[in-house]
């Protein structure tokens, strides 16, 4: 007889479990990551930030949800109903399934599949299609005009990221994300493709609309963007969207580059510990980039991403290619 985990109704429950084990503290970590902003934010401006509801105002999170839910969903006259709804559930649904290929820890992850960054690609590239829905289905020129920005911004960026990628899984040897951590364990991949690394960084930052990249939402010309006529729990899932997105986004840069969960120091043990810290570290530089750098202007943006990042990604790509091929260096090998 077959082992209860071993059964489909097993092998279900257990992923049902790992999803839950990933998606509540995620969920969690979206909520206070608003809160960990506003806090440095605060600190960088000379200023407290949140510190009334509850001590050392750690209650703040769950008082914006409680009144953005009490909010009325006001849905505007002209809009496609349907698709004015479902954008923002896109939004939010992609930025946390992405997640269904990060190891947090060795094997520690919901789908160890061997296409992992494969996976990553698809769905970096389906978020375009929630801002373009919201966008056109609010009637709203602001708003399309907002969505057609973030649309050509983000898949402008996605080609250099893709590149970066690329060249990562050419050095690892491995479209799998485990294996690419393991890769790492002589050197992070962030030392011999510095540049990647913080091209990498940098793409990210345009890819979910923040500063000094956030041009989609433009108030002092189009208003907010591609959200303009959103509100309560519509324009909720948007904003927690975009932070689900800062969270995988800085996954993904520790899995590729910084060593994933693996220990920096010899002498401490390897864990989900340093897999966090790694992660937090990032999100720190996204709030201290979003305090200091003013924002660009939008042929300043596109020529970045063209004439800068892509080219550079480029010849990083034929190089590796190269030394690898014909050399047949590898660092972990």
């Amino acid at each position: 007889m077959m082992p209860f985990w071993d059964t489909y109704i097993g092998i279900l429950i257990l992923t049902v479990l790992k999803t839950l084990a990933l998606v509540v503290p995620l969920l969690i970590g979206v909520a206070y990551l608003t809160y960990f902003e506003r806090k440095v934010m605060g600190a960088i401006q000379l200023r407290k930030g949140p510190n009334v509801v509850g001590p050392f105002g750690l209650w703040q999170p769950f008082a914006d949800a409680l009144k953005m839910l009490t909010k009325e969903t006001i849905i505007p006259t002209g809009a496609d109903k349907v698709l004015f709804v479902l954008a923002p559930m896109i939004t939010f649904g992609l930025a946390i399934i992405a997640w269904a290929v990060i190891p947090v820890n060795n094997g520690w992850g919901i789908a160890n599949i061997n296409v992992g960054v494969l996976y990553l690609f698809a769905i970096s590239s389906l978020g375009v299609y929630g801002v373009i829905i919201a966008g056109w289905a609010s009637n709203s020129k602001y708003a399309f005009l907002g969505a057609l920005r973030s649309a050509a911004q983000m898949v402008s960026y996605e080609v250099s990221m893709g590149f970066v990628m690329v060249t990562v899984l050419i050095l690892a040897g491995s479209l799998n994300l485990n294996s690419i951590v393991l890769a790492q364990k002589h050197i992070w991949f962030a030392v011999p493709l510095f540049p990647l690394f913080i091209i990498f960084f940098i793409s990210g930052l345009a890819e979910t609309n923040r500063a000094p990249f956030d041009l989609a939402e433009g108030e002092s010309e189009i208003v907010a963007g591609f959200f303009v006529e959103y509100s309560a729990m519509s324009f909720a899932l948007f904003f927690l969207g975009e932070y689900a997105n800062m969270i995988m986004i800085s996954g993904m840069t520790t899995v590729l580059f910084l060593g994933g969960w693996l220990s920096p120091l010899p002498f401490l043990p390897s864990g989900v510990l340093w897999f966090l810290i790694k992660v937090f570290i990032c999100l720190f530089v996204f709030v201290w980039v979003r305090a200091t750098l003013p924002r660009y202007r939008y042929d300043q943006l596109m020529a970045l991403g063209w004439k800068v990042f892509l080219p550079i990604s480029l010849v990083y790509l034929v190089a590796v290619a190269g030394v690898v091929e014909y050399f047949g260096w590898l660092p972990h090998a």
